[in-house]
C-alpha cells in the first residue's frame, strides 16, 4: 500500500461479549501500530442487526480499555473518518455495490428462502455440496438469467432482492500474508458471496473493504478464521479499483483448547475451569453469568503478557514484559503459523508474578474496602505487616482472606484434616503446658516465643513436628499460614493465649 502511515483496525461486532482471541487479535493490532508510531482506531461492525446484542459494544470497549488497549480514533473517540459504527455509514456502501454491477463484477439475485433451500435439498440428495457459484449461477433467478426490463420491474416492485459478487472462472487468486507467505487460491472453489443484503446492508465483505479503504487502513491483522475469505476480498479491492491501496494482510493463529483438540470456543469458559472473556459477562436474555479475567482476580498486566505469548515468540528466554516492552519487541515476523494451545496454569503464573511486584501499599488499597467489611477498625500498619507475610502465599487478590484471615479473627471451627492428622491423645496437655509457657515469655516476640518453645520441646524431649503442629492448629485453625511465632507477636500475647485455652477445650470435646 502507498502510505507512509502505519494505521490498523480492530473491528468486532456487538453479537456478544469479545472472547479472548479477540483481545489478543486487538492486543497485536496494537503492538505494530505503537511498534511503527501508527494509528489503531476502533471500528464497530454491526451490519448484522439480527445478531445484535444489547450491551455487548460497551462491554467490547470496557474490555480493551481494561486491558490498556487504547484507540486513536473510532467510536467513543471520534475522528477524521467517522461514523465509525458501519449501521450509522448505511448509505456509503451502496453506491460501491452499484459500481461493482455496472463494471460487470456483481449482479442482482432474486431467488427466495424458499427456492435457495429447495436448491439446497435437491443437491444434498445427490450428495452434493450446494453453493451459488460460476457452476450453477445462470440456473437461478437472477440479473445475469432476466432481461434488463424484467430486473427493473422487479426492483421497482419492491421485491426483496441480494447483490452476488460474480466470482471470476478458474483464475488462480493470489493473496500474500505476512505470517504465512503466499497463498494460492483457485475461484472455482469460492461461491458468489452476498455482498448487499435485502435489508439495505452490505455484508462483512463488501463493508470491510470499503471501510478499509476508506479509513485509509495500511494492514488488516486479524484471526485465522479469516483467511478463507481473504481471496474474495482481493478480489473486490481489485474490482473497485483499489489494488493499489489494498492493504497488507496478516492472518494471526488460531487458539487452541489446553489439549490442542480444537478451536479455543466462547463455550468452552466455565465449563473447562478458566474464564475465556476478559470481564465477567451476564447474557440479556437467559441471565446465564459467564466468568471474566477481570473479576477472577486477574490483572490486566498478567492477561496482555499471557495472551502476547500465544501465538508470538520474543526469540528469547524473557517471559515478563511489561506493555512498553511488549510494544518494543513485537514483530509479525515472530508471529507463528501453527494454533497456540491455551494454558490456565501459564495465565496463574503470570498473575502471581504480578501480584508479587504490586507494592503491599496498593495491595491495602486494594483490599480495605472489602476487609473493613469484615473487621471494624482495621489498623492499616497491621495490615501492610500482613500482606507482606503472605503475599508470596498467593496468586489472586481474592486469596488474601483465605491465606490471612487469622490474623483479624480468632478460628472458630478447625480444619478435620488437620485436627485427624496433627492432634494427639496428650496434645491437650502438651498445648496447657506451652500455654504457662508462652504466659512467662517476656518481651513477647517471635524470637523470644520461639526459643522458648523450642527449649521445652528438646528439655521434654518432644517431637518437634508434632507440637508444632498441635500448637499452629490452635492459632491458625488449619495446617496452613507463615511463620507460627511471627502470628503470634502480630496477633499479641493476649489473643494467642485465649486462642490455645479455646482450641484446647473444643478439640478436647470433639
Amino acid at each position: 500500500m502507498n502510505q507512509d502511515k502505519i494505521r490498523v483496525r480492530f473491528a468486532p461486532s456487538p453479537t456478544g461479549p469479545l472472547h479472548i482471541g479477540g483481545v489478543r487479535t486487538a492486543l497485536y493490532n496494537y503492538l505494530f501500530a505503537k511498534k511503527h508510531g501508527g494509528d489503531m482506531l476502533l471500528r464497530i461492525e454491526d451490519t448484522d442487526q439480527t445478531r445484535y446484542v444489547e450491551g455487548a459494544e460497551n462491554y467490547i470497549i470496557e474490555s480493551l480499555q481494561w486491558c490498556g488497549i487504547h484507540f486513536n480514533e473510532g467510536v467513543g473517540i471520534g475522528g477524521p473518518f467517522a461514523p465509525y459504527r458501519q449501521s450509522e455509514r448505511k448509505a456509503i456502501y451502496k453506491q460501491y455495490a452499484l459500481d461493482l454491477i455496472d463494471k460487470g463484477y456483481a449482479y442482482y439475485a432474486f431467488d427466495s428462502p424458499q427456492e435457495l433451500d429447495a436448491a439446497r435439498k435437491s443437491y444434498e440428495a445427490e450428495k452434493k455440496n450446494f453453493q451459488y457459484d460460476q457452476h450453477n449461477r445462470l440456473e437461478f433467478k437472477n440479473s445475469l438469467t432476466l432481461t434488463e426490463p424484467e430486473v427493473t420491474a422487479i426492483i421497482e416492485s419492491d421485491e426483496p432482492y441480494v447483490i452476488r459478487i460474480m466470482i471470476p472462472e478458474n483464475e488462480e487468486i493470489l493473496v500474500t500474508d505476512l505470517i504465512r507467505g503466499e497463498v494460492r487460491v483457485n475461484s472455482t472453489q469460492l461461491d458468489d458471496k452476498v455482498i448487499f443484503k435485502s435489508d439495505g446492508l452490505p455484508t462483512y465483505h463488501l463493508a470491510n473493504v470499503v471501510d478499509d479503504y476508506l479509513m485509509k487502513i495500511s494492514h488488516v491483522i486479524r484471526g485465522e478464521e479469516w483467511l478463507p475469505s481473504a481471496p474474495l476480498h482481493v478480489l473486490l479491492y481489485r474490482y473497485l479499483g483499489w489494488e493499489h491501496a489494498m492493504p497488507q494482510f496478516a492472518h494471526l493463529p488460531l487458539l487452541l483448547k489446553p489439549d490442542g483438540n480444537g478451536k479455543l470456543s466462547k463455550r468452552d469458559g466455565d465449563r473447562m475451569g478458566f474464564p475465556v472473556f476478559p470481564l465477567q459477562w451476564t447474557d440479556p436474555q437467559t441471565k446465564e453469568i459467564s466468568s471474566g479475567y477481570r473479576e477472577s482476580g486477574y490483572l490486566p498486566d498478567a492477561c496482555i503478557n499471557m495472551l502476547a505469548f500465544l501465538g508470538w515468540n520474543p526469540g528469547t528466554e524473557q517471559e515478563i514484559f511489561s506493555m512498553d516492552e511488549l510494544i518494543e519487541a513485537f514483530s509479525l515476523e515472530r508471529v507463528g503459523k501453527a494454533g497456540s494451545k491455551f494454558d490456565p496454569e501459564k495465565a496463574k503464573w503470570f498473575n502471581h508474578h504480578y501480584l508479587q511486584q504490586m507494592s503491599d501499599a496498593r495491595l491495602a488499597e486494594l483490599l480495605a474496602p472489602e476487609l473493613t467489611l469484615k473487621v471494624p477498625h482495621l489498623d492499616n500498619e497491621k495490615l501492610l505487616t500482613v500482606i507482606g507475610m503472605v503475599k508470596p502465599r498467593m496468586t489472586f487478590i481474592h486469596e488474601f482472606w483465605e491465606q490471612a484471615s487469622f490474623f483479624f479473627v480468632a478460628p472458630d471451627s478447625y480444619d478435620a484434616k488437620s485436627v485427624k492428622d496433627r492432634w494427639r491423645q496428650d496434645s491437650a496437655e502438651i498445648m496447657k503446658k506451652v500455654g504457662d509457657l508462652l504466659q512467662e515469655t517476656e518481651p513477647f516476640y517471635a524470637a523470644v516465643a520461639k526459643h522458648n518453645v523450642m527449649n521445652f520441646i528438646t528439655e521434654a524431649q518432644l517431637n518437634t513436628g508434632q507440637v508444632m503442629n498441635a500448637l499452629r492448629l490452635l492459632i491458625v485453625g488449619a495446617s496452613k499460614g507463615p511463620d507460627l511465632f511471627e502470628i503470634m507477636e502480630l496477633i499479641g500475647k493476649e489473643q494467642s493465649l485465649n486462642r490455645i485455652e479455646k482450641g484446647i477445650v473444643a478439640l478436647s470435646q470433639a
